[in-house]
């Protein structure tokens, strides 16, 4: 824990001249999809108030929004955790997924479409594999299908689906092989980012269907071995 707090407190400077709860959490949500504070652990309030120079008020307003968020859980006389996930969890994130991010390929209307940003994500894909950073092709991926929900151009979808990857980030991190979680769906993005290059919605639509179908059943394989495992 120690090393954490002493990288979090270099993120004092995004609080700016005032700390407010919000921006607390948005700090700490970033550092738990990036897997700095794995599920299962306990966050200090000391600890983390001191690093980021701010109240005990303030941490504990920002623990309430990220446990309203599904991100942490409180537990009684033992404090506050990062939350491990079930497999009804993850079935339930992906059940979300595939609700909006079809309904907003599908409602996209007629091409073009502003494609530069999810194009930019499948080169980061491409580039994290060929380093062979794993982790960094599963935060490509969560980038390509965050970009995705973009193209809807709706603030509360993009919020909505913010905290939906955020929670999703806590199943990946439980995984001990993100090379064989990850990779083979960077061909996927690519695959629906050509369909909407192409035009065809329909074609990307039905790519997509199938990726996060595929996708669940694997999460949920290797999901389920992890914690069986740990149990």
């Amino acid at each position: 824990m120690a090393e954490q707090l002493t990288g979090l407190a270099g993120d004092r400077v995004l609080l700016g001249r005032t700390s407010t709860a919000e921006r607390v959490s948005d700090i700490l949500r970033s550092r738990i999809a990036e897997g700095y504070f794995p599920p299962g652990t306990r966050l200090s309030e000391d600890g983390i108030g001191g690093a980021l120079g701010v109240s005990r008020n303030t941490l504990r307003e920002a623990f309430r929004l990220l446990t309203h968020e599904r991100l942490l859980v409180h537990e009684l006389n033992r404090g506050v955790f990062v939350r491990v996930l079930t497999v009804e969890d993850v079935e339930d994130i992906y059940r979300t997924r595939r609700l909006v991010e079809c309904a907003v390929v599908r409602g996209l209307g007629e091409p073009p479409y502003a494609l530069d940003a999810l194009a930019s994500a499948v080169t980061e894909g491409q580039r994290a594999t060929v380093e062979r950073d794993w982790k960094g092709l599963g935060t490509a991926n969560i980038h390509f299908h965050r970009e995705l929900v973009a193209l809807a151009g709706s603030e509360r979808t993009d919020e909505l689906m913010r905290s939906v990857f955020a929670e999703l980030r806590l199943a990946f991190h439980v995984v001990d092989d993100p090379r064989r979680l990850h990779e083979p769906y960077l061909t996927r993005n690519r695959q629906i980012l050509q369909a909407l290059q192409a035009g065809d919605r329909g074609e990307a639509e039905r790519l997509l269907e199938v990726y996060l179908d595929d996708s669940l059943k694997r999460v949920v394989e290797v999901y389920q071995r992890r914690v069986g495992d740990e149990a």
